[in-house]
């Protein structure tokens, strides 16, 4: 008999999921996503924009560059690639 709860529930824990638009999408199942959020500077505690590239499995090639996506966190796939594309949330204005 085993101690874990999350086991005898079947539940699973929560992974992350952020929004973003796809910088790159010329690799073959990977696309580069920008993720944008906003943080107050710790000196000067002025609001400023935080962007960060995340690399994310997208087996399907089918978001776009340009496109509004949400990625999820999962094991790592690669050296730099620990995301995976959920679904495209909004096509781009091509």
């Amino acid at each position: 008999m085993t101690n874990n709860t999350m086991e005898n529930t079947g539940e699973r824990g929560t992974r992350k999921v952020m929004r973003g638009t796809v910088m790159s999408d010329k690799m073959d199942g990977t696309i580069v996503v920008q993720v944008e959020r906003t943080a107050r500077h710790p000196l000067y505690k002025k609001t400023i924009k935080i962007r960060k590239k995340f690399y994310a499995h997208d087996g399907a090639n089918e978001a776009r560059e340009g496109d509004f996506v949400e990625i999820m966190g999962v094991r790592p796939m690669s050296k730099t690639k620990r995301w995976r594309l959920v679904k495209v949330l909004e096509a781009a204005q091509n």
